[in-house]
């Protein structure tokens, strides 16, 4: 099959129409621009998917600040609360309809969500990579380097600023 065969089939769709280095050229600037945001949503949500932004009931695990502060902003969209020092945690009273009979059966336990964790792990991981990747091949570019550096400034100042309205 000729080069004239393959340009001469009719382009169909919606992105027929668009320039392909256009197409691409967008893909750079929105990738450059939310790269510092996906960063931060795929590691701060690997730490959350491994809880480790929360303390457990009865645990002596108490979360590092930075961890606890990067969940909040995920997780409520604001910086966390400060919480008065000398506010203790409700204590549960346990009951005696609260307390399992040692002659009932016990419920099949549930499926490991480790595989899934993993997963998540490993997607976050991924998508890390992807946009540091990303960021590197638009910053190699010296005819974009410009407007490739004032996105991923902008990508990184502008939801830090939101923060803070």
């Amino acid at each position: 099959m000729s080069s004239i065969e393959v340009s001469a089939r009719p382009k169909v769709g919606f992105f027929a129409s668009l320039d392909m280095r256009l197409l691409r050229q967008w893909h750079r600037y929105l990738g450059v621009f939310f790269a510092p945001a996906i960063i931060f949503f795929a590691f701060s949500g690997a730490l959350q998917t491994f809880s480790l932004h929360e303390g457990g009931h009865g645990s002596s695990y108490e979360p590092p600040a930075w961890i606890v502060t990067i969940a909040s902003v995920h997780k409520d969209q604001r910086l966390p609360h400060a919480k008065p020092k000398h506010a203790a945690a409700p204590k549960m009273v346990e009951t005696d309809h609260d307390k399992p009979d040692d002659h009932t059966d016990r419920a099949p336990s549930a499926p490991s969500p480790l595989p899934l964790k993993i997963f998540v792990l490993s997607m976050a991981i991924g998508l890390i990579t992807s946009a540091l990747l990303g960021i590197t091949i638009a910053l190699r570019n010296k005819s974009e380097r410009r407007i490739s550096l004032i996105l991923l400034t902008l990508g990184v100042l502008m939801p830090i600023s939101l923060l803070f309205l």
